[in-house]
């Protein structure tokens, strides 16, 4: 999923991802894990770089993001 530019660097590929459920009620692992990903508010929209470490994370909470194109 990497790209290279132009000029030799290399540009991660990107993911969109969209919060769609409350962190109310669930672990303080999970709402870690969206504060982690930049999102803390319903309907927050946050673009991130494609890595492991990343689709982990999304992994993880997977019930309240959506990913978006």
């Amino acid at each position: 999923s990497r790209r290279r530019s132009y000029c030799g660097v290399i540009d991660m590929a990107k993911i969109k991802l969209k919060q769609i459920g409350s962190p109310i009620r669930r672990p303080a692992s999970q709402r870690a894990t969206l504060k982690g990903l930049g999102l803390n508010k319903m309907n927050r929209v946050v673009e991130l770089e494609d890595t492991a470490e990343v689709r982990g994370m999304i992994q993880t909470v997977r019930h309240m993001v959506e990913v978006q194109k």
